[in-house]
């Protein structure tokens, strides 16, 4: 069963019909790249991301009620020498794509023997909210919606081009850009965006104070664990826009055979346009996206668990207020560590020269900071001599009120040192 909406007469696969040569690298060099004398290169219009709008193909949307996140799915689509088949499945595509609106109920807006394979096998599984991308070694379409985050200056610092404004979704690849991008071209995308995502995360301490190895340092890195949240602001941007005026009221819609769906409207198609351009307004998309990634991905739990649990070999050599803060804490956890009293075996353990033996209990932190009076004081009681009088005689004090002087300090020094204060 499908459900019925007009469409227009657009007919995007012969659009897809290149007429410049495809063995010209200038031309396609210059589809993908940006020259820094374009206004697009400069800072108030670059990074940006655009849509084309749905209604350039549909008279009417499916639009769900309560749509699932977007996962993206790699399909191998030819860029040069196309044939029927080649065109039928890129031009199926675009369709598929552009009724992101309908989400998991995209599949309901097709005739699946129609579809060209892979499309169809998709379709036929059911309800599944994806959008098709060309497989391709860069990654360069699946991770668009953050490459086009990221200012030129990270850019060149991580050795990557600018691209032209990107697209979401995923409509027509024009350039073929596995063919021009760094071999390591998504390790490069991955160090540019934990960079750009870093002073969010620590605004004191930036990403070179950690260690490789660091878990939130792992984690800025990961592209797959942001790509969802990045695609999910990019449908907030878009639910935002108007609706093209084809005549529709948002309305229930009905099955071919006439029984009502329930899961959205029919209405109009959302206007296209810019969702975000140049650096300040894709510094704001980046908040939302680490917004998002917290409400769905429990980003501030799991920083919170690992700043919670860090080791020493998380940070680099150099300083950071991080470290500094860690290492405050650690050494406050080893004085009271390091401040117990042990219970002797019957074999006397080995002990350093500043180690007292006080009966069955090794003790050597504490008596280290006691002055000789005061430690004789504490030997004297844990020796047996527990009378205050006693230990005053043995001392040579003429009455027990120095010795008790002594106690008074030696138990406010200790409050301290073992913080029970």
């Amino acid at each position: 069963m499908t459900i019925t909406t007009a469409t227009t007469d657009t007919d995007m696969a012969e659009g897809s019909a290149l007429s410049k040569d495809e063995d010209d690298e200038t031309y396609w060099r210059s589809q993908l790249f940006l020259d820094a004398s374009e206004q697009d290169a400069q800072p108030d219009w670059y990074p940006s991301l655009s849509n084309v709008s749905t209604g350039m193909m549909y008279n009417a949307v499916l639009r769900a009620h309560d749509p699932e996140p977007a996962e993206y799915v790699t399909i191998p689509i030819a860029t040069t020498g196309r044939t029927a088949q080649d065109r039928d499945l890129e031009l199926a595509v675009a369709n598929w794509n552009m009724q992101w609106e309908a989400a998991q109920y995209r599949s309901l807006m097709f005739d699946e023997e129609e579809l060209p394979s892979p499309v169809r096998e998709l379709a036929e599984r059911g309800e599944f909210n994806v959008v098709f991308v060309p497989r391709t070694r860069s990654r360069y379409y699946e991770h668009a919606p953050l490459f086009h985050l990221i200012p030129k200056a990270m850019l060149d610092r991580h050795g990557l081009p600018q691209i032209r404004r990107g697209l979401w979704p995923f409509t027509m690849d024009t350039a073929e850009p596995d063919r021009y991008l760094p071999e390591d071209f998504d390790v490069r995308l991955s160090r540019a965006w934990a960079s750009t995502v870093w002073s969010h995360l620590f605004r004191k301490s930036p990403l070179n104070r950690f260690s490789d190895s660091d878990p939130i340092r792992l984690l800025a890195h990961n592209l797959d664990f942001w790509l969802p949240a990045g695609t999910e602001v990019v449908q907030d941007v878009l639910r935002g826009f108007g609706e093209t005026d084809h005549g529709i009221t948002a309305h229930p819609v009905h099955f071919t055979d006439g029984t009502v769906f329930d899961g959205g409207v029919r209405a109009n198609p959302r206007m296209g346009g810019l969702l975000w351009c140049g650096e300040e307004e894709a510094e704001q998309i980046v908040r939302q996206t680490i917004e998002t990634a917290d409400t769905h991905g429990r980003l501030r739990e799991i920083l919170e668990a690992v700043r919670s649990n860090r080791v020493e070999e998380d940070f680099s050599d150099r300083w950071s207020y991080a470290r500094e803060d860690f290492e405050r804490k650690l050494y406050h956890k080893r004085l009271k560590v390091k401040v117990r009293f042990v219970e002797l075996t019957e074999t006397v353990p080995v002990q350093g020269p500043e180690t007292e033996v006080l009966g069955n209990i090794v003790t050597g932190d504490f008596l280290a900071i006691l002055d000789e009076r005061d430690r004789q004081v504490v030997v004297l009681l844990h020796s047996g001599v527990t009378n205050l009088t006693q230990v005053a005689e043995v001392m040579g004090y003429a009455n027990h009120s120095a010795v008790s002087k002594r106690l008074g300090r030696i138990r406010k020094q200790a409050a301290e040192f073992f913080d029970l204060r």
